[in-house]
């Protein structure tokens, strides 16, 4: 059975005291939910401060971003050594506000994964079709072309050293979330396509939604066959919100 994993994107909120006070609620429960991996994904600066709070838990370390370069003449770029030398283990890789608003393409996204797991880290891996291209009736197509990119340049091999995010944009941020029944097709599609390549691969890789996650509706997501956990926004920010997504979680599991 899959481990269900449970991942916080913070996107760009928190300062300091916050964020303190976050990662010291998260391991007043998580200590407790030993049978769930737990993932925290901060902004580049509070990453050593986030690192140093979670010393010694079992809670993870994300970035939420990473350049495909390694070194170089790239201003305001933080590269996957950088990020391991901190204490990364996992980097979300092609979120959806990163395609939308920064113009990153597929072939982009499969760069910064190669460069992910070159340094022995964890890619997070979004993939996900906006409200039009649901409606469109495109949703498998978009899908299997953002996967398609990944294992051109990686092979199917390398997402068995990967998490895959399922996002359907327009379930972000909006309080709109897939039923359990939508995101479900889609996590089956996701392994399916895996599957094709690789049985082995398709069964170990973990599958997050992504898309309006809460307390409340999270048991009833995480029961579905192929959904292994979930990566978190808006409720990653509160400390008791997340660990009742956490819970959920963990209760899946039994």
């Amino acid at each position: 059975m899959r481990r269900p994993l449970v991942a916080g994107n913070w996107k760009l909120n928190g300062s300091g005291a916050s964020i303190e006070a976050l990662v010291k609620g998260i391991l007043t429960g998580a200590s407790e939910l030993d049978d769930v991996s737990i993932v925290v994904c901060a902004p580049y600066v509070y990453i050593p401060q986030t690192a140093d709070l979670l010393k010694g838990s079992e809670v993870g370390l994300g970035a939420q971003d990473v350049s495909d370069q390694s070194e170089g003449a790239f201003t305001g770029e933080v590269s996957a050594a950088m990020l391991n030398e901190f204490g990364c283990q996992y980097v979300i890789v092609g979120h959806s506000e990163r395609r939308a608003l920064f113009g990153e393409r597929d072939e982009d996204t499969a760069g910064k994964f190669a460069a992910t797991r070159k340094q022995g880290l964890i890619p997070v891996l979004c993939v996900g079709e906006s409200l039009e291209e649901r409606e469109s009736g495109i949703t498998e197509a978009v899908v299997g072309r953002q996967l398609d990119a990944v294992i051109a340049l990686e092979g199917v091999e390398a997402l068995a050293d990967a998490v895959i995010a399922y996002e359907p944009v327009w379930a972000i941020g909006t309080g709109k979330t897939a039923s359990p029944q939508q995101a479900q097709d889609v996590h089956a599609f996701i392994r399916g396509r895996i599957a094709a390549l690789n049985g082995d691969v398709a069964e170990k890789v973990q599958i997050l939604y992504g898309g309006s996650v809460k307390g409340s509706n999270a048991a009833e997501l995480f029961a579905m066959a192929d959904i292994d956990g979930g990566l978190i926004g808006g409720a990653s920010l509160n400390a008791q919100d997340f660990l009742a997504i956490c819970q959920a979680g963990h209760n899946a599991n039994h």
